[in-house]
């Protein structure tokens, strides 16, 4: 089943604390996050492991013993959880802050700006430090970009750079399924796997032979094409391993995204970062100006004809993919205009899981759209009046924070946008702009003033409290 009106947040930090939370990343506090990097004080000896957890430990705000985390739904089901590959918090986690959340088992990052790099000089697997031998590399092999000769040369030297991360994340997986489904267990799971594919900077370990000879793209853009491959590809593999284990009919898949599209492989005359408007030279602001990818060259137009990027709070930063596969339970093919959020994961698989408390969050579950059931409830009266159907699952409406500030979008397909460095609200009918080239806010403004008294509620009461800083994402680790 194809979700093609699925949302989820600009920025994978806050992306992943919805999807794990339930909530939305507009409310008062909001979520909190420590810097990264800190990581690599290990690789330096600046740090031991010891020391880097327990400072990140002291820093988090205590987690409310009530709150229940995605994994800790499965795993409170029965189901084994694991977790491969990105952190699933913020910019820096510790095993204490995995256990918390709910995952049995865990190999992967714990630090964001280390998962930059493709060849990790070390990850974690169940809290303890796994060195990955002939990765030599502080910063993991860590591209520069945009693409010059001297990051081209760079990226391919190949010292210190043995073991792709992608290949360490793509077997563990594959040999969790495999060991979860052996005789002595046969116990069900649960998999989390934010892959690094396709996040940059760009590094592949070797072009793929489908673009080896494509003309239309540049080397650089050779890589990048390489490594949404290989995440497709390793998809593949993990459907086939279902397959193989006989679990196929009995699994449910979910793909979807952090965020909208970003340029990995800019470089000058094509795709330019800064973003800019290659038909003016002028940069792009989102306002007045905003992205579209045929005005900045970007071959790939990776938010299919929507404005903006990751970071933006215009539908190419947060209009995203989902994806749903259950052989038997879902219909192959099946289409679904479903308004959807990101954290309606977690109510989501509470029923799927038949999770028996009731759970106070943002998200609601779209588990009966999956299944294909009419979810319409029949209204009528006494006096024999014509019965119609309203949905009472889904969402009257949706929110999100940015950096630009809060949008909403409605289930009938009206969006209000914030620009609050301009103090500025603009408004859409997305079923007929889905660019966003034309703001009705003057034309409608009785609308206007309708959804931007539910942003600003859903904010809290301050649309501030959607207006994401750098700043939010920088809690100091206390040493």
């Amino acid at each position: 089943m194809r979700f093609t009106n699925a949302y989820s947040n600009m920025l994978c930090a806050p992306a992943r604390a919805s999807l794990l939370t339930g909530f939305s990343d507009v409310r008062k506090p909001g979520f909190s996050y420590t810097k990264g990097k800190i990581y690599q004080k290990i690789s330096t000896n600046d740090l031991s492991v010891e020391q880097v957890t327990k400072a990140l430990d002291a820093t988090f705000p205590p987690i409310p013993k009530e709150q229940v985390f995605l994994a800790q739904v499965a795993q409170q089901a029965g189901y084994k959880t694991a977790q491969f590959g990105k952190l699933d918090w913020g910019f820096a986690t510790t095993p204490n802050r995995l256990k918390r959340h709910g995952w049995d088992y865990h190999l992967g990052y714990m630090d964001h700006v280390r998962a930059h790099g493709f060849y990790p000089p070390f990850l974690f697997e169940n809290g303890k430090l796994k060195p990955i031998k002939g990765n030599n590399l502080v910063n993991g092999g860590k591209s520069l970009e945009p693409e010059t000769e001297q990051a081209f040369q760079e990226r391919w030297n190949r010292q210190g750079k043995e073991v792709y991360s992608q290949d360490i994340f793509i077997y563990g997986v594959l040999n969790f399924i495999r060991n979860a489904n052996n005789k002595e267990q046969k116990q069900p799971f649960f998999i989390y796997f934010p892959t690094q594919l396709p996040h940059g900077p760009v590094a592949i370990p070797a072009v793929h032979p489908d673009f080896v000879n494509d003309r239309r793209l540049t080397q650089i853009e050779k890589e990048y094409a390489s490594m949404v491959k290989r995440l497709d590809d390793d998809v593949g593999l993990i459907l086939d391993e279902l397959k193989t284990q006989g679990l196929d009919n009995n699994t449910l898949v979910i793909f979807t995204s952090d965020n909208g599209h970003e340029l990995y492989y800019a470089q000058q005359g094509r795709a330019e970062k800064p973003y800019r408007d290659l038909t003016t030279g002028k940069l792009f602001d989102n306002y007045q100006h905003k992205y579209y990818s045929e005005l900045a060259n970007d071959v790939f137009n990776g938010n299919g004809g929507r404005a903006g990027l990751k970071k933006s709070n215009l539908q190419g930063g947060v209009n995203v993919p989902l994806l749903a596969r259950w052989p038997g339970k879902i219909t192959a093919g099946a289409v679904s205009n479903r308004l959807v959020a990101s954290y309606d994961m977690l109510p989501t698989i509470a029923e799927l899981v038949k999770y028996p408390e009731k759970l106070a969050v943002d998200g609601l579950s779209y588990y009966q759209t999956l299944l294909g059931n009419d979810l319409g409830k029949e209204l009528g009266n006494e006096l024999g009046q014509e019965l119609v159907k309203e949905d009472k699952t889904a969402h009257d409406y949706i929110v999100y924070g940015s950096f630009e500030g809060p949008i909403l979008v409605t289930n009938d397909g009206w969006k209000i946008r914030s620009y609050l460095p301009k103090k500025a609200f603009e408004l859409f009918y997305l079923p007929d702009d889905k660019a966003e080239k034309n703001d009705l806010s003057v034309l409608r403004p009785n609308k206007l003033k309708q959804l931007k008294k539910l942003l600003i509620d859903a904010c809290d009461g301050d649309s501030n409290n959607g207006f994401v800083s750098w700043q939010q994402f920088s809690l100091d680790p206390q040493f």
